[in-house]
């Protein structure tokens, strides 16, 4: 029972550890809106090089939100495997004692007892594969997030657009991030691929 009870107190602390970095997930979601918000005064300002540098900011808030909440999946997928093997050891005791109830139906002919005790057999394995299953797709909800080069100048349109702000970021200019005017319309569906996924992600 020792083995079962430092287990679940390990399982107890990676809970609390994945609640925090899902604070700091909050945090950085925060911290990007009030970028954002930046980006937009700068941009109303006409100050496009600030503009560029908060936008820039909200991207690495972006992504850090997103690792602490890719992070704080993985935990929970390794919390949940653990808890498996917890219940796996009282499992493994109680299979000791139908397999004992399984020998006294046999010796005693009883059909009635053995079809019980069958059932008890099949609904073990029934709740280890479920619990298997369920692993599965927690360790495969982990996915990464790439960064495309135009989010800079995406996230300055995004924001302009949003507040109903006439400017044009996509336009070349003296700056190595410009994006030639020719990838103007994949930009407009990268963005819009990237906000649905964003939404997807967030729901």
């Amino acid at each position: 029972m020792g083995n079962t009870e430092k287990l679940m107190n390990q399982i107890m602390e990676l809970k609390f550890t994945s609640k925090s970095l899902q604070r700091q997930a909050r945090k950085c979601e925060k911290e990007e809106k009030e970028q954002k918000l930046k980006v937009k005064k700068a941009i109303e300002k006409g100050n496009m090089d600030g503009a560029r540098i908060y936008a820039e900011n909200a991207i690495r808030k972006r992504t850090e939100h997103m690792n602490y909440l890719r992070l704080s999946s993985r935990l929970d997928a390794v919390v949940a495997r653990l808890d498996t093997q917890a219940k796996m050891q009282v499992i493994g005791k109680s299979m000791g004692t139908i397999v004992k109830s399984l020998d006294s139906a046999l010796a005693t002919g009883n059909l009635q007892k053995m079809s019980e005790t069958m059932d008890k057999f099949e609904q073990q394995f029934v709740n280890m594969e479920v619990q298997a299953e369920f692993m599965e797709g927690a360790m495969a909800g982990s996915t990464s997030l790439s960064t495309p080069e135009t989010e800079v100048n995406s996230l300055m349109q995004q924001v302009a657009d949003d507040y109903g702000l006439e400017v044009s970021v996509g336009l070349p200019q003296a700056s190595a991030h410009a994006i030639p005017a020719k990838e103007n319309e994949k930009v407009d569906e990268d963005d819009l691929t990237r906000r649905l996924a964003e939404l997807k992600a967030r729901g």
